[in-house]
């Protein structure tokens, strides 16, 4: 077995961030695994490796609450308590526990509720714009929409659903690289702020049950207790309303200006609806709203043609597995007819994405009311990227909409 040479990758260099497909094809040609000594960690440059890491049972979620203890107590509680940093047996219990709400019937039934607002959204974005107002899209309709939908879901009220994305946002920079302590500051703060108002709305559901899956989360609490314990209970809300919008808003906004600097394929999308699914998918893998996803080794695993060492960590990095030439005819074209697609956007394996089926429906929702209630789009000004490597996505995306 021959030593893999070191990544020649550094995350927090803005150029990478701003495009780190080059660099990957660049490393992926080196070895398909290789340690990154700053990170200390392996990364997966592959598809193929980048899915093992996701498949094999001995490389494990194993959560490490952030040091010092008290500095990051809340932040430490919502991790700790997490499906995302579980294994089986406990990952196993509380997914069983959420799953039914995400089921692919249930998803399906709020289509036409989803459809509607993503109409009206689209509807004011035109109205504010006229054609030649540049208006951004993030704020009008990619963020409050999957927001909307998963606070509706968990039975958040109207006027409480402006706290959240401020809240989310702060809390997942800590799974940056090279972040300062005013980050690290913040995200604690949030995720206090945030673990206390699900504690009070818990409180509230309890008095007062809905048709929501918050007060059928705490039915599941009080009437069989030792299948969900009060921190699992809030921490699985605050992971929902996390992860339930994250990665949609940043596939809304990376997908769409893909779209935009790729006029083709824009036309080829409004002469055929039917192509929406498919284009949904390539705007997965084009350009991937989650970079990385970090596993542990729980005794020693050859992945790759390199052992990772039981304790090691080792990442795959889902936007080089997405852009990988031995999966996809390609890669580097963007397809929005591209019909053989296994990207690993959402994950694979046990912590495959539990909101994949509620996530396609909101963008397909939101994708087909940008073009079937407009007759052009067009950036209006430059992009801005948002300073992260991990999550990728963008901070503002001014357009011009023409009814």
């Amino acid at each position: 077995m021959t030593q893999a040479p070191p990544a020649p990758l550094d995350l927090t260099d803005p150029a990478v961030v701003a495009d780190p497909y080059p660099s990957f094809a660049a490393a992926r040609a080196q070895a398909p695994v290789q340690w990154h000594e700053g990170m200390n960690l392996w990364l997966a440059f592959t598809h193929a490796e980048s899915n093992a890491v996701l498949r094999d049972r001995r490389l494990g979620r194993i959560w490490k609450d952030k040091a010092p203890a008290e500095r990051f107590g809340s932040f430490n509680l919502i991790h700790r308590n997490a499906i995302l940093e579980m294994e089986p047996p406990e990952h196993t219990r509380l997914r069983q526990l959420i799953s039914s709400a995400f089921a692919r019937g249930h998803v399906e039934r709020l289509r036409p509720w989803v459809e509607e607002l993503a109409g009206r959204l689209v509807d004011d974005l035109v109205e504010r714009s006229g054609g030649s107002e540049p208006v951004d899209v993030l704020s009008g309709m990619a963020e409050q929409l999957p927001v909307d939908v998963i606070a509706e879901l968990l039975g958040v009220p109207e006027a409480d659903r402006p706290l959240l994305r401020p809240w989310s946002n702060a809390i997942v920079k800590m799974y940056e690289y090279g972040r300062t302590t005013a980050v690290e500051d913040a995200a604690e703060r949030a995720a206090d702020e945030f673990v206390a108002y699900l504690r009070a709305l818990t409180a509230e559901r309890r008095r007062t049950p809905g048709e929501d899956l918050l007060s059928h989360l705490v039915a599941v609490r009080d009437s069989d207790g030792g299948r969900l314990t009060e921190d699992e209970l809030v921490t699985t809300c605050i992971l929902l309303l996390n992860a339930g919008h994250e990665a949609t808003v940043n596939v809304s906004g990376n997908g769409l200006l893909a779209l935009l600097r790729h006029p083709g394929q824009m036309q080829r999308l409004r002469q055929d609806a039917g192509l929406l699914p498919t284009a949904i998918e390539e705007f997965m893998r084009f350009d991937s709203p989650l970079q990385l996803f970090e596993r542990t080794a729980t005794t020693d695993v050859e992945i790759g043609g390199v052992t990772v060492r039981e304790g090691q960590k080792i990442a795959a990095l889902l936007g080089a597995a997405n852009h990988d030439p031995a999966a996809f005819d390609a890669p580097e074209t963007f397809d929005v007819g591209r019909a053989d697609n296994p990207h690993i956007t959402f994950g694979a394996g046990v912590h495959f994405c539990i909101g994949a089926p509620l996530a396609r429906v909101e963008l397909q929702a939101s994708f087909g009311a940008l073009l079937g209630r407009t007759s052009r789009l067009e950036l209006g000004g430059e992009p801005v990227r948002r300073p992260e490597f991990v999550i990728r996505g963008l901070a503002e995306l001014p357009v011009v909409l023409t009814p």
